[in-house]
């Protein structure tokens, strides 16, 4: 196992300035004109591929760097560079780790690389668990999927929203309700295969921050996919759906729940992303403090601003140590007994929007306009607080699992 420690190792070391370099030399200069665009940023993204970000075996490589540092360093130097790219390039990740939390060895094995395609055949891939009516409360989920046993097919019906990636993926991972009866753990999750007739894109929404990421609706009719792509098997999920009916007689303990996987692994990553946006704007505003004149001195002299950014930098800090503290802990196998992954993620969210809404207010008028970044990046951080459960959301869990009571 391996030892806790503050200090990257020289590998570590290689890969976040490797990944920095990148950031700065091709995401940021390319921030404003996709954040403009609204659009996927395709070449970026082939370039990442190029170099070798965008592809499983990067990811793997983190996701098994035994410090549990991997994943996290690389998504606060990748959100330095630009939120809404970054996101472009990770966003099939979260689709990757719906795969890993649920399938078996041979699904990883098959679905995984279609996610990515190649440097030369850049793919994407989207997971779908929000929907219109069933965002935070995942037991109101509508979207079915029945079992056609003749036929060894699984057929889904209903619409997913706030899908990164949806209608434009190669891949997409659906969480369905197979149980009605059951709430949140009668739910499985399907991989829909390429080209699948009846899944198609709905709304494409238009964002407030993010916007280089495309999010929209993905709407499934009567959409038939083979029975190996229920992830993890239908014999598991028949023994988990009936020890869940014995618990729900019996009054019982909680039932993992296929979605809920997928975000409790991936909790600390965002937050990561979250001190990777506040960085950035940490910085911008600490240059401008120490360049900008007022009444014949740089503002940083007074402490009025010199306090907010000593504050600023001590949140990052904070935010980036609880990260690391949970990814740790999730590498290491030590269980979350005070949900330090909803920690994470509500606190790194909640000092990404407080640093980008100081950084502004640092840079004056110029900090409102898109001249300066801390404009873009302070649209971007307000996400980090919603998707992937919200601040309150993580609230819930945290004051749920230190009282041990089902806080409502």
């Amino acid at each position: 196992m391996a030892e806790f420690t503050l200090d990257l190792n020289d590998d570590q070391k290689q890969v976040r300035d490797w990944l920095h370099g990148f950031a700065a030399d091709v995401i940021r200069p390319a921030a404003s004109e996709w954040d403009e665009r609204e659009e996927t940023p395709w070449p970026v993204i082939q370039e990442a591929a190029k170099v070798g970000i965008y592809s499983l075996d990067f990811y793997a490589q983190q996701f098994f760097d035994p410090t549990g540092l991997g994943i996290p360093m690389a998504m606060e130097e990748l959100f330095w560079g630009d939120a809404g790219i970054a996101l472009s390039i990770v966003g099939t990740g979260l689709a990757a780790v719906g795969v890993l939390a649920n399938g078996t060895e041979e699904q990883i094995g098959t679905w995984i690389p279609q996610m990515y395609g190649d440097a030369n055949d850049v793919k994407v891939a989207a997971f779908c668990s929000s929907e219109p009516d069933a965002g935070s409360d995942v037991a109101s989920m509508r979207t079915r999927a029945v079992y056609d046993e003749a036929k060894d097919e699984w057929v889904l019906n209903g619409t997913k929203t706030w899908a990164t990636n949806g209608g434009i993926a190669n891949v997409h991972v659906v969480v369905a309700v197979v149980d009605p009866g059951l709430g949140s753990k009668g739910h499985a999750s399907f991989i829909v295969p390429p080209a699948t007739p009846g899944l198609s894109q709905g709304q494409k929404f238009k964002k407030h921050g993010i916007r280089a990421s495309h999010t929209a609706e993905v709407v499934l009719e009567d959409v038939r996919v083979p029975g190996h792509c229920l992830l993890g098997g239908k014999e598991k999920l028949d023994e988990r759906l009936a020890r869940a009916r014995e618990r729900a007689k019996a009054g019982g303990e909680r039932v993992k729940n296929a979605a809920m996987a997928t975000f409790e692994a991936s909790r600390p990553a965002v937050g990561a992303m979250a001190v990777g946006t506040a960085r950035a704007a940490y910085e911008v505003a600490l240059d401008y403090a120490k360049t900008r004149s007022q009444f014949g001195r740089p503002i940083i002299d007074n402490q009025g601003i010199a306090f907010q950014l000593a504050d600023m930098r001590t949140r990052i800090d904070a935010a980036r140590l609880l990260v690391w503290r949970a990814s740790w802990m999730a590498t290491t196998g030590k269980p979350f007994t005070s949900a330090e992954g909803s920690m994470s993620k509500l606190y790194a969210s909640e000092t990404a929007k407080e640093v980008t809404a100081q950084a502004i207010q640092i840079l004056g008028g110029n900090g409102f306009t898109r001249e300066y970044p801390v404009e873009r990046m302070h649209r971007d951080a307000a996400i980090y607080t919603i998707f992937e459960g919200t601040s309150e959301i993580q609230r819930l869990v945290i004051a749920r699992t230190l009282s041990g009571m089902p806080i409502r």
